[in-house]
C-alpha cells in the first residue's frame, strides 16, 4: 500500500505529512514517559520493529487474483508496545523503506505514515482490537479481534489512498472504479493480516502472557532476553530466507492500477516538487527496489538500530524515584 509520488500533489502530501508529524511528536512525548515505568520498552521496539520490517518483504499470494499482499504490522505492533510506541516503531520502519530502499514515494512518505502507521496503531488498534481482545484475552479472542481490526485497518488505509489520489487530482484514476478495486483487494490482505498478527500474538500469549496483560508480573531478565533473542532470529530468517520466496505478484495497490491503466506504475508530473522529491530519494535509496539478495539482512539491521537509537533519544521526562 506504499503510495508513490505520482498519485499525490504536493498540497495533499503536505496536509498528511504535517498530521503525521504532529502524531509522532505527541508519540514521542508518551514513548518517553512509558520508558520510565518499563525498561524493557527499548529493547522490544528495536528487535519488533526489525521483525516487521522482514515480515514486510514476504509478500503472500492472494489465490485467484493475480495480486499479492504483505503484512503492515501496526495491530501486531501495538499489541506488544502500546499504541503510541507502535507508531513511532512502525513509522521508522516505513520512513526507512522509502530513504534506504526508495519504497513508496518521498513526497509521499506523510501518506504513507497515515495510511499504514496511524490508521492501523491509533484508529483499528484502540477501536476495534482492545475491545474484542479485552484485558485478559484468550486465543479465541486474539484470533476474532485480530482479523477484524486487520480488516478494518486494510479497509480504512485503502480508503485513504482513494480519497488522498481523488484530492490530488493529477491522475486520471476513476474513483469510483478505483475504490470497487481497493476495497475488495484489501479485505483479502486484511484477513491476511489479521491471520498472521494472531499467529505470533497466540505465540506470544502463551509464552510471555506478561506482554498482553499488565496484571502479571514480568518476566526477569533471563526470560526478556530470551524473548528478544526470538523475535532476532525470526527477524533475521524472515529477512535473509524467506523473502527471496516472496511472491511477485504486484500488490493490492499496484494489482488496482493495473486493472484501470494498463500498468502498475504511473508516471509522476515532471514539476518541481515532484522532480525535487524524486532526486532527493534517488540519492538516499542505497538499495533501491531491494536489489540485493543481503537487503532483507541489511534492512532488518538498520531498522532494529535505528529504532533503538531514536527510543534511546527520547529521556524520559521524570527520572525514577
Amino acid at each position: 500500500m506504499h503510495l508513490s509520488d505520482a498519485l499525490v500533489s504536493p498540497e495533499v502530501a503536505a496536509t498528511a505529512g504535517a498530521v503525521s508529524l504532529l502524531l509522532l511528536g505527541a508519540a514521542g512525548r508518551k514513548v518517553s514517559r512509558q520508558r520510565r515505568d518499563d525498561d524493557r520498552l527499548v529493547p522490544l521496539m528495536g528487535v519488533t520493529g526489525a521483525f516487521v520490517f522482514a515480515a514486510q518483504m514476504i509478500n503472500f499470494a492472494i489465490p485467484g487474483t493475480g495480486s499479492s499482499g504483505h503484512l503492515i504490522g501496526g495491530i501486531l505492533l501495538s499489541a506488544l508496545l502500546g499504541p503510541w510506541a507502535a507508531l513511532l516503531t512502525l513509522a521508522s520502519v516505513i520512513i526507512l523503506q522509502c530513504l534506504l530502499f526508495a519504497d513508496g514515494g518521498l513526497l509521499a512518505l506523510g501518506c504513507n505514515l497515515f495510511n499504514m502507521a496511524v490508521l492501523s496503531c491509533l484508529v483499528a488498534y484502540p477501536l476495534v482490537y482492545r475491545p474484542i481482545a479485552g484485558t485478559n484475552p484468550t486465543p479465541r479472542r486474539i484470533f476474532a479481534a485480530s482479523l477484524a481490526a486487520g480488516i478494518v485497518a486494510l479497509q480504512l488505509g485503502a480508503l485513504a489512498v482513494v480519497l488522498e489520489t481523488e484530492l490530488s487530482g493529477i491522475t486520471v484514476l476513476p474513483t469510483d472504479r478505483f475504490l470497487l478495486l481497493m476495497a475488495p483487494i484489501h479485505l483479502l490482505i486484511g484477513i491476511g493480516e489479521g491471520a498472521a498478527t494472531a499467529a505470533v500474538l497466540c505465540a506470544v500469549q502463551r509464552y510471555r502472557p506478561e506482554l498482553l496483560r499488565n496484571d502479571l508480573p514480568r518476566p526477569n531478565r533471563r526470560k526478556t532476553a530470551r524473548l528478544l533473542a526470538a523475535f532476532v532470529g525470526c527477524a533475521l530468517l524472515l529477512g535473509g530466507l524467506f523473502s527471496w520466496i516472496a511472491s511477485s505478484r504486484p500488490d493490492g495497490l499496484e494489482w488496482s492500477i493495473e486493472r484501470l491503466t494498463g500498468t502498475t506504475e504511473l508516471a509522476a508530473p515532471a514539476d518541481a516538487p515532484h522532480a525535487t522529491a524524486a532526486h532527493l530519494q534517488q540519492r538516499t535509496a542505497l538499495l533501491p527496489d531491494y536489489d540485493t539478495s543481503f537487503a532483507g539482512l541489511v534492512g532488518t539491521g538498520v531498522v532494529l538500530l535505528v529504532v533503538v537509537g531514536t527510543a534511546r533519544l527520547l529521556r524520559p521526562t521524570h527520572k525514577k524515584p
